[in-house]
């Protein structure tokens, strides 16, 4: 067996579609959770030097979104590409589009940290950085900027890894980065023995070291266990080719991440108009929001590795099996977590703030929106689907008309309306609309391909193939 063949795969077109979603996800929720307490550290930390500190780093957040949805889309078109040809049972491409799109990702990176590092001033200015905290923000992107390899390179990896199948060592990976970066802040923010105070500097240093290992961690689990990086050069016509199929799925990707924090900012400009304590309860309801959803965005990261496999696999039933037992897991938990938000949101906000106009502002959100959690979970898992499916533009057209066509438009008719409850029952309807949408766009779409065999042929006990990699055969020409 050559050193470059691949030796491990968690095959995802055998055994029980529920179990094998139940077993994906599981580890996800887990690496999720470490994200939102990765970021939830820097700005709890990075608040205790002062407000303008903690505004410098607020400045930077537009910035750090918009490379965030660049690593994820370039994640998710990676993971697309690669989970079909492993269904396809094509060795030689898996590891050339592995190769392709972590080099990809590499250069991308390199031309965005050059740009950044050139217009670090201009750019905070246009954003309404004023002169007291522009020295703070140029401490922390001249070391964010560079860091930004460690950001998109390791978020790529781990979608590499999640589309053979394996989601625990990406959460483990995710949770690893979070436990370091929660350690590092305080010492390198406030110094501590030998190690000198370094502030706003600190902040960034400790989250790039963090994500430095996560580099390291997923190019040794993709290299020694996976068994699925050539290291050597693929040629640049085969490079070229592997790119296009990424960035076809990823730039549309990357352009849907970017959409929801722009909406988000005009709602957020639009509560402003009523009072600060408004804002400051739309912030903590969101905040108690990105925990509740966390189970949604577990599955959806790994519902785009599982039909990927089986549609590249051609096993079209599974596909339209995992999208049936997710979207009756999606409304099932949506009720659930509505009932327990509208029985403990006023508890869950006092534990954030008691000014009694925050405490109304939050109580009614989470009384309201809840209400469509279960569709809107449907509408993350048929954007991953489509997208796993190699069909980029449904998901961009349901994000598209959730957030532009329908949340903020209805969000102002509401509030002239109703005032804040219009406001927050736009985003359920909104949620509503596009849940109902997504479902019919994914069952007419996999009904094109629901009638051809759902399982793969009979075969003799003998010859039932193994979970590798290495069986996978291989079309490198001879």
């Amino acid at each position: 067996m050559s050193k470059s063949t691949p030796t491990r795969k968690y095959n995802l077109t055998e055994g029980s579609v529920g179990l094998k979603l139940l077993a994906l996800t599981l580890p996800m929720v887990w690496g999720v959770f470490s994200v939102i307490a990765f970021n939830l550290a820097d700005t709890y930390f990075v608040g205790q030097l002062g407000t303008t500190q903690l505004a410098a780093m607020s400045f930077t957040f537009p910035v750090v979104m918009v490379m965030g949805s660049l690593a994820l889309g370039l994640g998710t078109g990676a993971s697309s590409v690669i989970s079909r040809a492993i269904g396809e049972g094509d060795r030689d491409r898996v590891q050339r589009l592995t190769t392709n799109s972590l080099t990809l990702s590499l250069l991308i990176v390199g031309v965005f940290i050059l740009i950044g590092l050139a217009t670090i001033d201009p750019l905070f200015k246009l954003l309404g950085a004023g002169p007291e905290v522009m020295p703070y923000i140029r401490d922390y992107m001249q070391i964010w900027y560079p860091g930004m390899i460690f950001l998109v390179v390791p978020m790529v990896g781990n979608s590499a890894i999640r589309a053979a199948g394996d989601t625990k060592i990406p959460s483990l990976i995710m949770t690893f980065a979070a436990i370091v970066n929660i350690a590092l802040d305080p010492v390198l923010i406030f110094g501590w023995a030998f190690v000198p105070s370094l502030g706003l500097k600190g902040g960034a240093l400790a989250t790039v070291i963090a994500r430095s290992l996560t580099l390291i961690a997923s190019l040794i689990i993709l290299h020694f266990r996976e068994r699925m990086i050539l290291w050597s050069l693929t040629g640049l016509r085969n490079c070229w080719d592997c790119w296009k199929e990424i960035l076809y799925v990823g730039l549309p990707a990357a352009s849907t991440n970017m959409i929801t924090p722009i909406s988000i900012g005009i709602i957020t400009s639009l509560l402003a108009s009523y009072s600060p304590e408004a804002v400051a309860g739309f912030g903590i309801s969101s905040r108690v929001e990105s925990f509740a959803l966390i189970a949604f965005m577990a599955l959806s990261a790994t519902i785009g590795p599982f039909v990927g496999q089986n549609w590249g696999a051609k096993l079209y039933g599974r596909v339209h099996r995992s999208l049936h037992f997710s979207y009756l897991f999606c409304i099932g938990f949506g009720v659930l977590l509505a009932a327990v938000l509208a029985a403990t949101s006023a508890q869950i906000v006092t534990l954030f703030d008691t000014n009694s106009q925050v405490l109304k502002t939050a109580t009614r959100y989470l009384s309201i929106v809840p209400i469509s959690y279960g569709t809107y979970g449907i509408f993350l898992v048929a954007c991953a689907a489509f997208n796993g499916l190699g069909k980029p533009f449904p998901a961009v057209m349901l994000t598209l008309s959730r957030m532009v066509v329908l949340y903020v438009p209805l969000a102002y008719l509401g509030s002239w309306l109703f005032g804040l409850n219009g406001i927050f029952a736009a985003a359920c309807i909104s949620n509503l609309i596009v849940g109902i949408t997504a479902i019919i766009w994914t069952r007419r779409s996999c009904s094109l391909k629901v009638d051809e065999p759902s399982e793969p042929p009979a075969i003799l006990p003998s010859e039932k193939p193994t979970v590798n990699l290495s069986d996978i055969k291989d079309k490198t020409p001879r």
